[in-house]
């Protein structure tokens, strides 16, 4: 089974937390995630990052430290996400018709994340 690199960016602003919901009918659907997606063979982790808040939320971000990084193995697919703390450059906005929710620490455990999020989520959490 080939491992797809997964970057997400973990944004705070005034002690909450950016997430947004995978659409319906597509892997994990209706489940909320930190933003990001998918890199392109030969994109670095952090221009991946950028490229992705920027199709999905036409925002730019700036980078930060690298904050975990998770492997996990689905039914149809392995994953290797790599987690940025980031700095919005903009508002962000929805392009995709997903969700988006400025969520507080304490409530992020009431949100259904990806079973690949929850080392990060309670981390997160406790803080």
């Amino acid at each position: 089974m080939e491992t797809v690199t997964v970057v997400a960016a973990v944004v705070e602003r005034q002690g909450r937390i950016l997430l947004t919901r995978r659409q319906a009918g597509t892997h994990l659907g209706g489940l909320w995630e930190f933003p990001g997606g998918k890199a392109e063979r030969g994109e670095t982790l952090e221009a991946a990052l950028r490229r992705e808040m920027k199709e999905e939320l036409d925002t730019d971000v700036a980078v930060g430290e690298r904050m975990e990084t998770t492997e996990w193995e689905y039914p149809d697919k392995r994953v290797n996400i790599v987690f940025f703390r980031c700095t919005l450059r903009g508002e962000p906005r929805p392009l995709e018709g997903q969700e988006m929710a400025w969520v507080s620490r304490e409530d992020l455990p009431n949100h259904e994340l990806p079973p690949a999020d929850a080392a990060l989520v309670e981390r997160l959490s406790r803080l």
